[in-house]
């Protein structure tokens, strides 16, 4: 800007000394016309915008006019005062903020995450949660914060349940059961593993294993499950089986009796039992084909340590990488030290923050 007022002063000399080379006849004329051009310009822009830079030449030369012309000038003395007061003002006048202040962008981003995963909940409802979490915010706040992410009110969103939605839903009550063998390295004996698992949350119960799995042996390892579950049995609905012969109707009869409903998969259809073959597929690509099993102890051993790693540490993409049942400590970023501990020999490695 103070290089623009140094062109301005210069243009105005250049024009003074081009002035004084010109006659009187040819300066009135020059005046006459742009007299007129002044006025056709205030008929068609009532309110000219000038800078800083405008207004201080105009300010300087117009004192140099004779007292009967100053009166038909764009800048008049009222004009000059004009601006001293908004400069005045401009310095003096402190900022201040106008309305509530902002909400943090972390409690916007929350409001619009609980709308999102509930379909159903109105401003109050979301209002209250975030009470029950400290945040004090408004329900007209939560409004306009989610009509600027463009989520509609709850009466206008897409309330209906989605497949997902139902599928996990009833996962979470349902059992998976099935069997898995290992065969032994030097007597080439085959043992058979039991388990059951929670669909809902993917945490595995290995019951027992047998070279032996007829109808009363698999009854009484359900009946030891049962009793492991406790009051947690009210939980279950549903669980899946296949057809084979070991479950017996004795089998059955001891879940119905606590409430769940055996449900047979259809003959030679493995994949309507997914989530046991899943696990099956695990534990055998992880351990049992990775080393050699010498027997039913050794097998016991070496599941033993397996499941409490699946169950507390191994992370799964259903549960969005964390494990069923976590039992590791929560990280202190503090210790930058990263600490590895083998399972199995090295078969499988564990990692946390070493204090």
């Amino acid at each position: 800007m103070a290089l623009r007022l140094l062109y301005l002063i210069f243009l105005r000399l250049v024009g003074l000394l081009v002035l004084l080379g010109r006659s009187s006849a040819s300066k009135d004329v020059e005046l006459l016309v742009l007299r007129h051009e002044v006025t056709v310009l205030r008929r068609s822009t009532p309110k000219p915008r000038m800078d800083w830079a405008d207004r201080a030449v105009f300010a300087a030369l117009i004192r140099l006019l004779p007292k009967g012309l100053r009166l038909h000038r764009l800048v008049t003395p009222g004009t000059i005062l004009r601006w001293h007061r908004r400069l005045v003002a401009a310095k003096w006048t402190y900022p201040h903020q106008v309305g509530r202040p902002p909400v943090d962008e972390a409690i916007a981003g929350l409001i619009e995450r609980m709308a999102t995963e509930n379909r159903s909940w109105g401003y109050t409802r979301i209002q209250g949660e975030l009470l029950k979490l400290g945040h004090r915010v408004g329900a007209s706040t939560i409004r306009r914060i989610l009509k600027r992410a463009r989520i509609p009110p709850a009466t206008d969103r897409h309330t209906d349940t989605t497949w997902r939605q139902f599928l996990r839903t009833q996962a979470s009550t349902t059992l998976a059961c099935d069997f898995f063998h290992v065969d032994c390295a030097l007597t080439l004996k085959r043992i058979y593993v039991f388990f059951v698992l929670e669909v809902g949350t993917r945490y595995v119960h290995v019951l027992g294993m047998t070279t032996n799995p007829d109808g009363g042996w698999t009854t009484q390892q359900v009946r030891n499950l049962v009793m492991d579950l406790d009051d947690r049995a009210d939980e279950f609905r549903f669980l899946v089986r296949d057809r084979a012969g070991q479950f017996a109707a004795s089998f059955d009869a001891v879940l119905v009796d606590v409430g769940i409903t055996p449900v047979k998969i259809p003959s030679r259809c493995s994949r309507a039992n997914c989530y046991a073959e899943r696990f099956v597929l695990t534990v055998r690509s992880e351990v049992t084909d990775r080393m050699l099993i010498l027997g039913q102890r050794h097998l016991d051993a070496v599941l033993a340590e397996y499941v409490r790693h699946y169950n507390g540490r191994r992370p799964h993409r259903s549960r969005e990488l964390r494990p069923p049942n976590p039992n590791y400590p929560v990280s202190d970023l503090n210790f930058r030290r990263i600490k590895r501990q083998r399972l199995l020999g090295g078969l499988i490695n564990e990692y946390e923050r070493a204090a």
